[in-house]
């Protein structure tokens, strides 16, 4: 069998027997930082949407199937199924759905452990399914939960299954269900399920092209089957793309843009999870054990094949969100777990770094604002690289305990959890900490009392507001489409109007309409949407008059 870093032809790597301190030592500081995060992390506004979605759908008598959440068949009903056992209050559920990820991140890691230790050595495997798994609980809460997450975690099972079974068909056959079902949790998910593909060619291409020629077809069977059990799967598939006002295919092709943000995008993604910046260091580390030119440059193709792939699907979407990239920093992670891992001596110099950048989070916020650029956050990586470079030059201390490096990992990949780390970061910038989020959610639910208070117990609303309003108000819908995503976007694709998902959404406005109506102005701007739209709200709603200081409003049904 051969190793990740090692020829394709080679034994397997011996075994190196570990302090029995090694793994308490460790694993005490990542379970108490897990935790931590699944007591204080909470939700963000995406999934709260998809939840407020789910649930009042289904109160209007829709299941995950034909509840319209901007969100396909599949992931819908990951969300439903997570959500199903929480019961109580706001703060209750969600720490609830916390758990329950962080279980199935556990669960990733250890069937990654176990297969990865009949290639690697305990230690690699150890730090590498460790890294791994402690990079996806312990994500930035833009992260935690969204498809592109969800994908990484199934690509995670897909890979142990690959590796982990003996015999090589049984092992695809194995492997494609969870690949094909990363596939479906946003389509451009396809990617990450390819990035998995191609980490199995670094270990055995025998077993990656069975497991590609079994994905495939079989994630085309699970497309399939949504389409049939969700009635209006196959027309949200088309005409979701085209609410993407972002979407290359709208923009078209800009160089210097695509250059230049990308540059920038990189560097928030950094900023939120700082073990991307270790990245290239790590690579250095792994790429100067591996024995023969060839073997090098087959890895480094497919780091860069990752890198460069990640990449592309931020620029295709052209939203520019974090999360569009949690693939890149997963890979990150697994690098450096791998790398330190298999190091014959401690990395020192990098294990410091990576200790310190495990800071990086909390004290970036407090830095100047012109010291708050992307250039700032690629220096960085290049001290880290550097670090690499002087490991790889220095000799070690032989026979000492890779145990502090591992530990510094830990506080490493534990970064993105702190309460002033930050939240949201743009062009190199803070824009929010996980404070501010905190703060904000207390004024959100303020926000939905207030509301709750002028409706009567139980009734039905149509929402013209965010998923957030609609999570935490949770008023019935009697729609299909609880939030009023295609109604909205017509205030920046006017020609959104022409899908005929609008014309359904609409069609909630009028037809059998709901005797109360909750109106963000901030975000549905009567003003500004589909004029026929507009005639048809006012013709069957009364909302109070224009206040800019309260933009949330009930409207009553004339």
């Amino acid at each position: 069998m051969a190793t990740t870093t090692a020829q394709v032809d080679a034994p397997a790597a011996a075994r190196v027997r570990r302090s029995p301190l090694w793994w308490p030592a460790v694993a005490v500081p990542a379970a108490a930082a897990v935790v931590y995060t699944v007591l204080t992390r909470r939700l963000t506004g995406d999934l709260q949407y998809v939840l407020g979605a789910l649930r009042l759908g289904g109160e209007a008598g829709y299941s995950p199937s034909e509840v319209f959440t901007h969100r396909p068949f599949f992931y819908r009903w990951f969300i439903a199924l997570l959500d199903m056992p929480t019961a109580g209050g706001v703060v209750v559920r969600e720490t609830v759905i916390e758990a329950e990820g962080a279980v199935l991140v556990a669960a990733a890691a250890l069937a990654l452990h176990t297969a990865l230790l009949r290639r690697v050595t305990a230690r690699e495997a150890a730090l590498t399914a460790g890294a791994t798994g402690l990079v996806l609980v312990l994500a930035p809460r833009t992260d935690f939960l969204q498809p592109e997450w969800t994908a990484v975690v199934l690509t995670v099972f897909g890979v142990a299954a690959a590796l982990g079974v003996r015999r090589p068909w049984p092992a695809a056959l194995l492997a494609a269900l969870p690949l094909g079902l990363a596939v479906m949790m946003k389509y451009s998910t396809a990617s990450t399920a390819a990035f998995g593909v191609l980490i199995l060619w670094a270990v055995d291409r025998g077993r990656a092209t069975r497991v590609a020629l079994a994905a495939v077809p079989g994630a085309l069977a699970l497309f399939g089957l949504s389409v049939l059990a969700g009635s209006h799967e196959l027309q949200w598939t088309e005409d979701m793309p085209q609410i993407n006002q972002s979407a290359l295919s709208r923009t078209g092709i800009r160089p210097g843009f695509v250059l230049h943000r990308s540059f920038e995008f990189l560097a928030d993604r950094a900023l939120l999870t700082p073990v991307l910046l270790l990245l290239p260091g790590a690579l250095l580390l792994l790429l100067t054990r591996v024995r023969g030119r060839a073997r090098r440059l087959e890895l480094l193709t497919i780091a860069l094949l990752t890198g460069f792939g990640s990449l592309a699907v931020v620029i295709v979407q052209g939203n520019w969100f974090p999360y569009h990239a949690v693939q890149l920093t997963v890979f990150a992670a697994a690098v450096w777990g791998l790398a330190v891992g298999g190091s014959r001596t401690p990395p020192w110099c990098f294990g410091t770094v990576s200790l310190l950048y495990g800071a990086l989070p909390a004290l970036y916020t407090r830095l100047p604002e012109g010291v708050q650029r992307p250039a700032t956050l690629w220096v960085l990586g290049l001290v880290a690289l550097l670090a690499a470079v002087a490991d790889t030059r220095l000799k070690g201390l032989p026979g000492r305990s890779a145990a502090p490096v591992a530990l510094a990992g830990v506080v490493l990949l534990a970064g993105p959890v702190w309460p002033s780390s930050p939240h949201l970061a743009q062009y190199g910038r803070v824009s929010s900490t996980n404070t501010t989020f905190h703060r904000n959610a207390e004024i959100k639910q303020r926000d939905a009392d207030r509301l709750r208070a002028q409706l009567p117990a139980g009734a039905k609303v149509l929402y013209l507001a965010f998923g957030d309003t609609v999570y935490h108000v949770g008023h019935p819908a009697q729609c299909r489409y609880p939030i009023a995503t295609f109604l909205q976007r017509t205030r920046f694709v006017p020609d959104v109007a022409g899908l005929r998902s609008f014309q359904e959404n609409a069609d909630c406005v009028d037809h059998d309409p709901a005797p109360y109506a909750i109106l963000d102005r901030a975000w549905f701007r009567l003003a500004y949407v589909d004029a026929g739209l507009r005639r048809r709200v006012r013709a069957t709603y009364d909302c109070p008059p224009l206040d800019p200081k309260t933009p949330l409003v009930v409207c009553t049904r004339k």
